[in-house]
């Protein structure tokens, strides 16, 4: 742990270390979890939070002790916002997530893979290491129009926005992006929620609207909440969201892309009639684990680097908007604001049951355009929904025949690619 600098290895290295300095060897760790988890059932432990400290250390010898690939250990001599203090860091990061699959498909003969955000589809069998007998892309059976994404890409002066490390700090940038918060929250009813990038800008930002008193503007409108790095604050601000909501007042959360927010909570209902991703999500790309895991798709599944990142990242952005659409009596607004989104290689990356309801003439909207298709929309979803439109989100025998007609015609051109004879080499 005394190092100078990073050090990034492998676990054999790694346990190379440790049986030159403590004489204790890969076998010996494989075991760790299996003898502590005997030991406590010999003493007749039953209050194991007193000893998760101690579990920590028997998983990290364990894995390390069982996994010569896929793994990588880090170590971080300080902190980099205070690299004067030393505050060491030991961290054994997982790089494949193959490692995890491959039990399962190991013991099950059939497995199903499925989720509203695996797109795009060909990029997970690589990343999971196996050939996929079957890949299928389902539109959702909708009995209306429920689901509205736009791609927000200009302000109302029609100054591009973007969250792109050139522009993200600018004051015309900022202000753009307080001033659609503000017009949303004056026409959406109840529930709006606002992803960002990463915790410090969304900091940044929100104080950058106080200043400009923007945020005073909204309070007009909606309450305010905001997602912190604390669970129990996160917890009590959503909380009270649903009240505000419940109450009539109406709310907006401000949240985080990869946060506690975005992986796990529902807007349902009217607590998330809108939802607004400011930016796209990538990762700190200066992040030690995600460059070891970057060199280690390339090096191992011919991965490229800026692939990895771009699907990552519209996946993260579809996990955020698909929040608010939990059920078939759900109706949202999905704004992408950023113009990043309207070119071809990040909206294409988006899931089809969003892109197949992305109008052409939604792609490219202004803030005084959107206010108006906004309207439009919520006016049309607040019409009660008749008795005579519930069977439209059935799929009728003639689809179920066409999907299964689809199917049969791909696998006949796998078997034909299959039986083609190998192209003949003239030398």
């Amino acid at each position: 742990m005394k190092t100078p600098a990073v050090v990034s290895e492998g676990p054999a290295s790694f346990l190379a270390g440790v049986q030159q300095a403590v004489a204790v060897d890969a076998k010996t760790l494989k075991f760790c979890y299996d003898r502590l988890s005997s030991l406590m059932k010999t003493l007749e432990i039953t209050n194991t939070d007193d000893f998760l400290a101690i579990h920590l250390v028997a998983d990290f010898g364990t894995l390390l002790g069982t996994y010569t690939k896929g793994f990588a250990v880090i170590i971080e001599p300080y902190d980099e916002r205070l690299p004067h203090i030393p505050d060491p860091v030991l961290q054994l990061s997982c790089l494949d997530a193959s490692l995890a699959m491959k039990p399962v498909f190991s013991r099950f003969q059939s497995v199903v893979i499925t989720s509203g955000t695996l797109s795009p589809l060909n990029l997970y069998p690589r990343i999971l290491d196996f050939h996929p007998v079957s890949i299928q892309s389902l539109n959702m059976t909708l009995t209306r129009d429920c689901l509205c994404p736009v791609v927000l890409t200009r302000g109302t002066d029609q100054v591009s926005v973007s969250t792109r490390y050139e522009q993200r700090l600018e004051e015309g940038n900022l202000r753009n992006y307080g001033r659609l918060i503000v017009d949303l929250a004056s026409v959406v009813p109840d529930g709006l929620v606002v992803f960002f990038v990463s915790y410090s800008y969304m900091d940044y930002v929100i104080a950058r609207w106080h200043e400009d008193g923007l945020l005073e503007e909204l309070m007009a409108h909606k309450l305010i909440f905001i997602e912190t790095q604390d669970v129990m604050e996160t917890t009590l601000a959503l909380d009270n969201f649903r009240r505000a909501c419940d109450a009539g007042r109406g709310a907006v959360f401000f949240s985080v892309a990869r946060g506690k927010v975005a992986e796990g909570i529902d807007f349902d209902r009217h607590y998330g009639r809108a939802v607004v991703m400011i930016g796209v999500p990538y990762q700190y790309t200066l992040s030690r684990v995600l460059r070891a895991r970057l060199d280690y798709l390339r090096e191992t599944f011919q991965i490229k680097e800026s692939d990895y990142l771009a699907f990552d990242a519209i996946r993260q952005a579809a996990q955020c908007v698909g929040r608010v659409i939990r059920s078939k009596a759900d109706y949202g607004l999905m704004v992408f604001a950023d113009k990043r989104y309207q070119r071809h290689d990040k909206r294409d990356k988006l899931p089809k049951w969003i892109t197949s309801q992305l109008k052409e003439a939604h792609m490219n909207l202004s803030t005084d355009m959107l206010m108006v298709v906004t309207r439009e929309f919520m006016r049309t979803m607040a019409q009660p929904v008749g008795q005579e439109a519930t069977g439209r989100g059935l799929l009728s025998q003639s689809a179920v025949n066409a999907i299964w007609e689809e199917q049969q015609l791909q696998r006949k051109q796998q078997a034909l690619e299959q039986q083609a004879p190998a192209p003949m080499q003239l030398g």
